[in-house]
């Protein structure tokens, strides 16, 4: 939200108070309290009739420090996110000039008196780097007229320093110059609006800010002041936590060890995904035909998708399939089962009012009511609505109870759907503030389904495919962009959501392939589906038209059978990068700026990324061209067919980076390198995701320096194998596990050998 008219006025009607000193500081065991008035104190009179803020230092994690900003403390507590805490790390140092609080690596220090400095430093190779700053009006209580009142913090900017994140926003990667509502809408990706809105940054100076408040949280980012970013909530109290790095995968990690690390998925989640579409005309003789459709063009598939008409129209949800069109549902799945697929349906946390369960709901207390004890409804979506109350425990578990019965009919996963068109003028059965409710609600939502998951499933097996979330939706794995058009553009628009959501925590992320929003022409699809199974995960989804790839042309047929096969045979690597992005918050599709932090030219990249930490991906999005940027150092052009390159046929292409690169594909490429140094674990099968990585497995080693290099590769049943590879000149050498024998590869010449006794030689 905007106060100010310029640099030297505010708007009519806005009242502040702003911290012109910390006129007293008290130092605790692990806390600093900071009394801050609006006023700098000459004499006592000065005392009276004067509004204060009260700031409390505090540290929760390691490297981590937040800063709690209260102006009346007697309103109630409200709803914040889920985080983290430990203690023992913080050390409080207090002097005449003020006091520091320390967190590690990671320091806070606010000078007694006037004017008012709160600055936040890093302890780096003997010496403090200010990392960002609150000054002089920076930290702010404002009362606007028919609006009520605020609370705000404005960071320093530095020269050069760029913002990133704030959830999966579609704009520019570059956050510098917006203004950024966090308020989860239903906006399509063509807008400001967001599905998956995130009150956290992070900057290319090392540090990151999360802001502890579910509800709306308004950013400027040097916007309305320019040398700083700005943030404000409504109400009498703001806090937020600063989060050192110095490294970009640093914030994350530390991030995510706050608000929670992504779930770890199956492996059957990373194969193809095929949808119904959404209001196409479908049943289960149109279904069958699309899966023989699939195998008889030799296409691997692994998940079905039944999208919102396995239910009656005007029923959504009732959780009951369609008797006219889907009459033997238990046979169904079990069909497809035998198969070999999994299947996914689509939920939503709304009750259409001629749904039998809106009855039932409503008499128990279940739906989300009006102030007035009316069950809040609108006919938006669905005729007379309503939404399920998930503060109320009972409502949760009867909503469960409904998908539990699904999942023992033989539903494997959920597509959790909507969660954004959440009211404000309701009342929740906790009491909690539909303000704060509004963007959390999808997380309660998702926690609900995720656990009958995650009971029925086991932990690593439960995956969702959800469209909203907030801070800590990353823990509840996977999420999808959303409702794009069909165009290049809205290609490389969703690609920016995924990058910036990725640079919010999140390690997963998916895309309607070929966009949703009408039918793509045959270019589009075919360009899409390449960038859509060099994700990290991958599914064919439209609205009124299908996605099946003989319905664009045959050529589609063959690029989606060459990305499909390339995909699954790379599922070691990207297995691997999956148990990453669980064990230390790193996303399986990396932007340029997690991985080069050091080089300028990477800073506004957006139409390209590193799929785990060594394939750099550049989607074309055009009929034929496309730039992109290498960084230092040599990289190999990885062919799409690694059946020649296993076989040690061919040879790469080495191509040495540093320098921006103009390539002309057809539609059956795309530009895919290879990291200097890497050594790549390609898998024996592409018919499946879910295989014995060990057996049959090839260690391709790349052009790189003398050194060594370790390769984890952990199966879909859990076994763990470690690889170590030492470059010594042209000698290699690799060693593992005694079985299942490997063949080491040196992609530069096409030597390959087999292990004997878990070594192999070249």
């Amino acid at each position: 939200m905007k106060f100010t008219d310029g640099f030297w006025q505010l708007r009519d009607g806005v009242t502040p108070v702003y911290a012109q000193e910390a006129y007293d500081v008290c130092a605790g065991e692990a806390e600093v309290t900071i009394t801050a008035p609006g006023k700098v104190i000459e004499r006592r009179g000065d005392t009276l009739n004067r509004p204060t803020l009260t700031v409390t230092l505090s540290s929760p994690l390691p490297e981590v420090i937040g800063v709690r900003v209260e102006h009346w403390q007697g309103v109630r507590a409200e709803r914040g996110f889920d985080l983290a805490r430990s203690e023992g790390h913080v050390v409080v140092e207090a002097g005449e000039v003020g006091a520091t609080l320390r967190a590690g690596s990671l320091s806070a220090t606010v000078q007694r008196g006037a004017p008012w400095s709160l600055a936040f430093t890093a302890a780096e190779q003997g010496r403090e780097r200010v990392l960002t700053s609150s000054g002089h009006k920076s930290l702010g209580y404002l009362t606007v007229e028919r609006e009520g009142a605020f609370v705000h913090e404005q960071l320093a900017l530095g020269v050069g320093e760029l913002v990133y994140g704030l959830g999966e926003r579609f704009g520019p990667l570059v956050k510098n110059g917006q203004t950024v509502d966090i308020w989860n809408a239903d906006g399509g990706t063509s807008s400001e609006q967001a599905y998956k809105n995130v009150p956290f940054y992070l900057t290319n100076r090392g540090y990151g800010v999360f802001v502890n408040h579910p509800g709306h949280v308004s950013y400027e980012v040097g916007s309305e002041s320019v040398e700083r970013v700005q943030f404000s909530v409504a109400g009498e109290s703001l806090e937020y936590f600063v989060i050192y790095g110095p490294t970009p995968k640093q914030i994350l990690e530390r991030y995510t060890a706050l608000t929670g690390r992504p779930a770890s998925v199956p492996a059957w989640s990373y194969g193809l995904w095929l949808s119904t579409s959404f209001t196409t005309s479908y049943d289960e003789a149109t279904v069958t035909s699309f899966i023989d459709g699939m195998a008889e063009r030799d296409l691997p598939l692994s998940v079905f998708h039944f999208d919102c008409f396995w239910m009656r129209e005007f029923n959504w949800c009732d959780f009951e399939w369609d008797p006219r069109t889907f009459p033997d549902p238990d046979g169904m799945l079990t069909r497809l089962h035998d198969k070999d697929l999994r299947v996914c349906v689509w939920i939503n946390p709304y009750i259409g009012q001629r749904s039998p369960l809106f009855a039932e709901a409503a008499a128990a207390g279940y739906l989300v009511k009006r102030p007035n004890g009316d069950v809040w409804q609108w006919d938006l979506w669905q005729a007379g609505m309503g939404l399920v109350d998930f503060t109320n425990p009972d409502a949760t578990r009867w909503y469960q109870d409904k998908l539990r019965r699904l999942v023992a009919q033989g539903v494997d996963c959920f597509k959790t759907d909507f969660g954004e068109r959440i009211p404000t003028e309701v009342a929740y059965f906790d009491g909690s503030s539909p303000e704060r409710m509004h963007n959390l609600y999808t997380q309660l939502y998702n926690e609900a389904v995720f656990e009958v998951l995650t009971e029925a499933r086991g932990d690593g097996d439960a995956v969702l495919f959800a469209r909203s979330a907030t801070a800590g939706g990353q823990t509840m794995p996977v999420h999808w962009g959303g409702d794009n058009t069909s165009s290049y553009e809205s290609m490389a628009e969703t690609l920016r959501g995924g990058l910036s959501l990725a640079l919010s925590g999140f390690g997963f992320w998916s895309h309607d392939i070929g966009g949703f929003e009408g039918t793509p022409d045959p270019g589009v699809f075919k360009r899409w589906t390449a960038f859509g199974l060099l994700s990290s995960h991958s599914r064919l989804h439209g609205s009124d038209s299908v996605r099946v790839p003989w319905a664009f042309d045959e050529q589609a047929v063959d690029v989606t059978r060459i990305f499909t096969k390339l995909k699954l045979r790379l599922m070691p690597y990207l297995f691997a990068a999956g148990r990453e992005a669980h064990a230390s918050g790193t996303p399986v599709m990396r932007p340029m700026q997690l991985e080069f932090p050091g080089d300028p030219a990477v800073d506004y990249l957006d139409r390209q990324y590193l799929l785990g930490a060594d394939l750099l991906v550049a989607p074309v999005f055009s009929a034929a061209d496309v730039d992109f940027y290498l960084p230092a150092g040599t990289w190999s052009r990885l062919p799409l067919d690694l059946r020649p390159l296993i076989d040690g046929r061919a040879p790469v292409e080495a191509v040495e980076g540093g320098r921006w690169l103009h390539e002309t594909h057809g539609f059956e490429s795309l530009p895919l390198y290879v990291r200097e140094g890497a050594v790549l674990p390609i898998g024996a099968r592409d018919d499946r995701p879910d295989y014995d990585y060990r057996d049959g497995l090839t260690l391709a080693v790349f052009p790189g320096a003398d050194g060594r290099r370790s390769v984890t590769v952990t199966t879909p049943d859990g076994a763990v194998a470690e690889y170590v590879v030492t470059r010594d000149g042209s000698a290699l050498e690799a060693v593992g596990p005694t079985g299942p024998d490997f063949v080491l590869l040196d992609v530069a010449t096409g030597r390959r050998a087999a292990s004997s006794g878990g070594r192999a030689e070249l």
